[in-house]
């Protein structure tokens, strides 16, 4: 079949494409590890119930963009169109709640029916962390600065702005919405027709409206600062605090905000205007309610995710593939002592590959063009003393090599 294409809004991963993708997924399993925290892979299709109970009935990830399906025995499914619940999902599902706190990295695919443009598609990969169990304010600022030293490590702390604000207590944020909740329906002529709808079912999302009339009310808004309590106003403290001590620049955005009513304390975001409008390149926050919304028992947690994809775009470069090296048997006789001398590179890490198709000539030729470091060419002579040449592309340097000392030879250097 001819001129078959990737389903709209899915991507091939190739070549650079799938090395940037390797090298931020790398990044961040070795950084995260660093912390303390153990890698987790859940399904990528879950019950439908983990994600309308915990993103919301009104939300629009639930009411529009959502992969969700009936399979042949009945089951309502739904891909996962983001990794936070599944790992609330998994912490319960497998008794871990009696073992807190737990600190997960994920990485992987998640599904989304949007727009597809730069940066953003329907398949879209992330890399996550959750810290399960922890309620003070500087296991937030450890998280955040967490997600900073990966975005170091991968030398994109010059094209990053962190933004972060608060969402308070549940008290506090119960007061705040009351009072933005009057404001906007003394203004509710003035919205766009989706803040009216969301006026009533989620509020705190009119505050995310990119909608210029909803924005020119917002300057006017209650501001949420107005209404911290005291225990509010110590953890947002206490952050801000722990932030400068871990080294991590900030600005505070009062518009940061958390739709769902689990969330509260911190919210933020990795911002960078290299991207256009998808800005946000890694992003979280605290929350509360969501392990209980899976069975378990009340379960504070801070948590954030990354888009791989937009990672990958603001890279300048990526290591330099290792170019390896070509065995090549001088003759078909040699065959299988090539095997053997590959192999035994190959079990020391090595990056080997054998050419063997035409002549020797030829296959030089094709060494040469392949850009591979060395060449381990196996000739009668050399093979009888129980030795092969080894030679340096770069600078066509070449000496003999006995083969038990091969290996040594090649991880060591010349």
């Amino acid at each position: 079949m001819s001129g078959l294409q990737p389903a709209r809004g899915t991507h091939d991963l190739i070549g650079e494409e799938a090395r940037r993708h390797a090298h931020v997924v790398d990044t961040a399993r070795r950084v995260t590890a660093t912390y303390g925290y153990e890698e987790w892979a859940t399904p990528i299709f879950e019950d439908t119930r983990v994600f309308s109970r915990t993103l919301g009935d009104t939300s629009d990830v639930v009411t529009k963009e959502m992969y969700t399906f009936e399979d042949r025995g009945g089951e309502s499914l739904t891909l996962r169109p983001e990794g936070t619940a599944a790992i609330c999902r998994a912490l319960v599902t497998n008794g871990l709640t009696q073992t807190l706190p737990q600190k997960v990295f994920y990485n992987g695919p998640m599904f989304r029916y949007e727009r597809p443009q730069k940066g953003r598609f329907r398949q879209f990969h992330q890399i996550g962390a959750e810290y399960l169990g922890t309620s003070d304010p500087t296991s937030d600022a450890e998280t955040i600065a967490m997600g900073y030293a990966i975005l170091r490590a991968l030398g994109l702390t010059d094209s990053v702005t962190l933004e972060i604000n608060t969402l308070g207590d549940v008290e506090s944020r119960t007061v705040w919405r009351e009072a933005l909740v009057g404001y906007f329906r003394a203004h509710r002529d003035a919205l766009s027709s989706e803040s009216r709808d969301r006026l009533e079912a989620n509020p705190l999302r009119i505050l995310d409206s990119k909608s210029e009339q909803d924005r020119a009310l917002l300057e006017d808004a209650p501001a949420f600062g107005d209404y911290l309590n005291g225990e509010s106003k110590r953890f947002w403290d206490g952050l801000r605090r722990g932030l400068a001590a871990f080294g991590v620049p900030f600005v505070e955005n009062p518009r940061i905000v958390r739709g769902l009513d689990y969330y509260s304390h911190t919210a933020f975001e990795f911002t960078t205007d290299k991207l256009g409008a998808q800005g946000t390149v890694l992003a979280g926050g605290r929350y509360e309610g969501l392990v209980s919304e899976m069975g378990g028992p009340a379960t504070p947690a801070i948590g954030w995710a990354g888009g791989i994809e937009r990672l990958a775009l603001l890279l300048d470069e990526t290591p330099a593939q290792d170019h390896g090296i070509i065995v090549i048997p001088m003759g078909d006789d040699m065959l299988n002592a090539a095997i053997r001398v590959a192999q035994s590179l190959r079990e020391v890490g090595l990056r080997v590959e054998m050419e063997m198709r035409g002549s020797v000539k030829k296959r030089m030729e094709r060494a040469v063009k392949s850009g591979a470091s060395y060449v381990v060419l196996l000739g009668d002579d050399e093979l009888a003393r129980g030795n092969v040449q080894l030679r340096e592309l770069a600078t066509r340097a070449q000496r003999e090599v006995a083969i038990p000392e091969l290996p040594r030879v090649l991880t060591s250097g010349i």
